[in-house]
């Protein structure tokens, strides 16, 4: 199917969202990939991984074009070859999603609301945080909880982060769509976050930006 969600959230930053229903063969058509990605995508064993690794290209591609490629620092967060955006992927299921912006760093998260998240819940909550009772809702709010902590996880590199003990998600009521307020406190990090979440299918997506120097960027 291919580019299912262009969303220019603002003049810098766009969000896309892919639905992965190309084989193989039709997706490696899609694409070009350099050396070092022919070497990757050939050490995937699992065809769903490699699924995933084209589809991030191709919808990459259908945002900005073949003008850059994709590299990746030692907490295999990824970043553009040539450092003209910021990025920040996920995907889950058979969607994938690419977070790019000129001037502002990126977190996205998405999940699919498959799994009993309640099971492993304690292990992301911390006591400040609060999940509605109603079960209709239930599940979805937690893998929201779930999204906007990865999302915040990846927008501060990821490094010496604890999901449950440095970052708390401020109760919110849960909608289709929405805004969620998030701080990351470690004792190298003091920082608040606004992310915007919606609901798409069955699956959850949570996403934040922040203003930061291009000159920041610091591929290790």
């Amino acid at each position: 199917m291919g580019c299912i969600i262009r969303h220019q959230i603002n003049e810098s930053s766009v969000l896309g969202i892919w639905r992965i229903e190309e084989d193989l063969n039709l997706l490696l058509q899609m694409v070009t990939l350099d050396a070092d990605e022919k070497k990757k995508f050939k050490s995937f064993r699992s065809n769903s991984r490699k699924l995933e690794f084209l589809s991030v290209r191709a919808l990459l591609s259908e945002l900005i074009g073949n003008k850059t490629g994709i590299v990746y620092n030692k907490n295999n967060k990824p970043f553009l070859k040539d450092g003209s955006m910021f990025i920040s992927i996920s995907h889950s299921n058979q969607l994938t999603a690419i977070l790019l912006s000129v001037n502002e760093k990126v977190g996205i998260d998405l999940e699919y609301l498959k799994y009993n998240i309640a099971a492993i819940a304690f292990k992301f909550l911390n006591s400040k945080e609060h999940i509605t009772k109603d079960p209709a809702n239930r599940r979805y709010h937690l893998y929201l909880h779930w999204c906007a902590k990865e999302a915040l996880y990846k927008i501060c590199d990821k490094e010496g982060i604890s999901m449950k003990k440095n970052i708390t998600i401020k109760p919110f009521r849960v909608h289709d769509s929405g805004e969620i307020s998030g701080k990351v406190q470690t004792d190298a990090i003091n920082e608040h976050f606004t992310l915007q979440y919606m609901k798409y299918d069955n699956y959850a997506i949570a996403w934040t930006k922040k203003i930061m120097e291009k000159s920041n960027l610091n591929i290790k």
